[in-house]
């Protein structure tokens, strides 16, 4: 089980250096404002910066509470439902794994897979080096590379990309990606990838953060690329997407 609130502490705890960055900067425009009070300009001028400072770290922390810990995303209700449940599971993560030990709670019969393509030499983010350093990887997890998944041809009937798919930053390496992802899917599988988008509303909850993710119209080329066709769209908040996804020579249900 989720802890409480541990969405929105873990964002703390592996970006503190930027929270840090953020109280200083408050501190110190509160202490310009008390020193400038009897110059109004000085002091609205101050205001609105430390406003500026405030507000986006504020809203995107209520955002990220929202989302990763009261919203029922991890809870996986959302999962597309299937005549028998699936028996082969692969979860596949870039580093930082939150959902491996939940999905063998929700699929306790199925055998579970899981695979990390974490690439140093590519995913430098200081925030990924804390979280590996702090948590410990789920028993049996298989360091691999996107485009080379050691899996058998038609061999899985669930594959979930949590928040991760966007890591991979070169969009023929994430075509590649998406392929194996593709191969390895039975005929009756799905492939479920989970992101934030590039849109009005992320842009709101976390500025120019909001780059880091990919358009709605980016996702649904790289899978019509990747050769995987959507089967549904879940907008599991207004800030997260589902794409349930299945092999382009998959059989609908």
């Amino acid at each position: 089980m989720r802890k409480r609130a541990e969405g929105v502490r873990n964002i703390v705890r592996f970006n503190w250096h930027f929270y840090a960055g953020a109280g200083l900067a408050a501190l110190l425009l509160a202490v310009g404002i008390g020193a400038a009070s009897g110059h109004p300009a000085w002091c609205l001028g101050l205001g609105l910066a430390l406003l500026a400072v405030l507000l986006p770290t504020v809203v995107s922390l209520l955002v990220s509470w929202y989302v990763y810990d009261i919203s029922g995303l991890y809870e996986f209700r959302w999962l597309p439902r299937t005549a028998a449940p699936p028996q082969q599971v692969v979860n596949i993560h870039a580093g930082f794994d939150e959902t491996s030990a939940l999905l063998r709670q929700r699929f306790p019969g199925a055998t579970l897979q899981v695979l990390d393509f974490y690439n140093p030499a590519e995913h430098t983010e200081i925030s990924i080096r804390r979280a590996r350093a702090a948590i410990t990887p789920y028993p049996g997890t298989e360091p691999v590379r996107p485009a080379q998944l050691p899996l058998s041809t038609a061999s899985i009937d669930l594959v979930v990309v949590m928040l991760a798919a966007h890591e991979i930053r070169h969009p023929a390496q994430r075509a590649a990606f998406l392929r194996e992802i593709g191969r390895v899917l039975t005929p009756n599988g799905r492939a479920v990838v989970v992101e934030h988008l590039r849109d009005s509303a992320n842009f709101m909850a976390y500025t120019v953060g909001f780059l880091h993710f990919y358009s709605r119209t980016t996702w649904l080329a790289a899978f019509e690329l990747g050769g995987l066709q959507l089967e549904r769209e879940h907008k599991l908040t207004p800030f997260i997407s589902a794409f349930i996804l299945r092999a382009a020579n998959g059989t609908a249900t």
